[in-house]
């Protein structure tokens, strides 16, 4: 069930998710940008704006944790979008692709503890989008699907990467996802 990748280069942890989306880059590149559709994938709000050096701020939505900081590194529509998301870099590359569009979203992590914990976090925000992108809403809850994905980053990423679990602080509906 596990296709995030997790590769280490000269200590740094990242993780690698590919995904082919049958839509148009431009449709992808709003569905990354735009907050009406951000809110129905994006485990935050991203406040600030989408030019290169941009300060950014992330609320979460459905946990009481504190907000993040980051800083637009790279914003050219409609293939590139980079930025630092609290201690991590979010990396989302976009090509169009035979079926419509090649995303690949790399999260360089601010260490490996937390590989399988925002492997399967990332896992299931991808596959929301996909839903979001096909107009629909998907068959199960985040936390449920989260326990779905997750034995398995945890089994292909080793124990090393699974040192760090949810958060204590957040909402009751991820209080069962802590190892």
């Amino acid at each position: 069930m596990r296709d995030g990748q997790l590769t280490e280069t000269d200590g740094t942890w990242r993780l690698r998710f590919t995904r082919a989306l049958p839509h148009a880059p431009e449709k992808v590149w709003r569905a990354l940008t735009e907050d009406e559709h951000l809110e129905a994938w994006f485990p935050t709000t991203i406040e600030g704006d989408r030019a290169s050096g941009a300060a950014l701020r992330f609320e979460h939505r459905d946990a009481d944790l504190p907000a993040m900081e980051g800083e637009m590194i790279a914003c050219e529509p409609p293939s590139l979008l980079e930025f630092t998301w609290g201690e991590d870099t979010l990396r989302f590359q976009l090509a169009s692709h035979e079926a419509g569009t090649e995303l690949t979203l790399i999260d360089t992590l601010a260490e490996r503890g937390k590989a399988a914990r925002d492997g399967a976090g990332w896992h299931v925000c991808l596959d929301r989008l996909g839903y979001h992108l096909e107009g629909a809403e998907p068959p199960w809850t985040s936390p449920d699907r989260w326990r779905q994905v997750h034995g398995s980053y945890v089994e292909g990423f080793g124990p090393e990467a699974a040192t760090v679990g949810p958060p204590e602080e957040v909402g009751e509906e991820y209080q069962d996802l802590k190892h």
